[in-house]
């Protein structure tokens, strides 16, 4: 994760948040006032994104101490410390929402993501994401992904050729679509052609697809195609694959798995913070 590009995004979102002030915190607590906070985890999970509370806390107060008691890709129970604060109370508490928003989310992402790699039960297929991400968060996204033992695809447009239904139907074929592609690309650009039929795979491989993917095909049609293939060329299965079909792909040959669901519908992990004043401890988790 680059740490450069993610500080500039916590600043942009602790200023949408913040805008002029935390008129509730900022008026309650005087700065000189401080105390201790923890981290906890309210349910089983891979924790992802640490490094956003010590640098969206240093963004707003370089004085807060903070102790992580994990790495991003562990594993947490509930009622697991993930990390400890101390300082300003009222700082404390003014990035507390960006903060869970974002290590909610990616540790959301990471625990499905870890869930499928063990559903599948499959060390020759990796899964992997898509670009179903939340716009501005992509960055994030994938990067929980890969705490969660997935892989990443391309990310974005400009990284990665991808031929689709859309873009051969207006092209005419796959072999005009790879053609015009490969005439204008780079040598480090790969292409990759989505197939439905044996006939779109076949012609794929005769267009020199660096990459070919099986869009919304059966585990058997899955393994039937990739026989198709010559190891040269990376094989994918994409469409209709959930978490609870998903170990019906095992063995079929395909190299890689991509699953859309792993961020356009994610389910954040449940992670709250409790700040501590002597013996009184209040959560603060709205």
């Amino acid at each position: 994760m680059n740490l450069l590009k993610l500080r500039k995004m916590l600043q942009e979102f602790l200023l949408e948040d913040i805008g002029e002030l935390d008129v509730t915190s900022q008026t309650i607590f005087p700065i000189e006032q401080t105390s201790q906070g923890v981290f906890i985890a309210k349910e089983d999970g891979i924790i992802s994104g640490l490094a956003i509370i010590k640098e969206a806390y240093h963004l707003l107060d370089s004085t807060i101490e903070i102790e992580l008691r994990f790495s991003d890709g562990d594993r947490v129970s509930a009622g697991d410390t993930i990390a400890t604060v101390s300082g300003p109370t009222s700082n404390l508490l003014t990035g507390e929402r960006v903060i869970l928003n974002l290590i909610q989310r990616m540790s959301g992402i990471a625990t499905v993501t870890n869930r499928c790699v063990e559903a599948l039960n499959d060390a020759s297929i990796r899964i992997c994401d898509t670009r179903k991400t939340i716009p501005g968060l992509r960055m994030l996204d994938k990067y929980a992904v890969v705490t969660g033992g997935g892989k990443n695809h391309r990310f974005g447009l400009y990284d990665g050729v991808m031929i689709k239904d859309n873009h051969i139907a207006y092209c005419g074929s796959i072999t005009k679509a790879v053609k015009a592609v490969r005439e204008k690309i780079g040598h480090m650009v790969k292409i990759e052609v989505e197939t439905e039929s044996k006939e779109e795979v076949l012609e794929a491989v005769e267009a020199g697809a660096d990459v070919i993917m099986f869009d919304n095909r059966s585990p058997e049609e899955v393994k039937e195609f990739t026989k198709l293939v010559p190891k040269g060329i990376i094989t994918e299965a994409s469409g209709g694959i959930t978490l609870d079909n998903l170990a019906t792909y095992s063995g079929t040959g395909v190299q890689y798995i991509s699953l859309g669901f792993l961020t356009h519908s994610v389910k954040a992990l449940d992670i709250s913070l409790q700040v501590k004043e002597g013996n009184k401890k209040s959560s603060f988790n709205e």
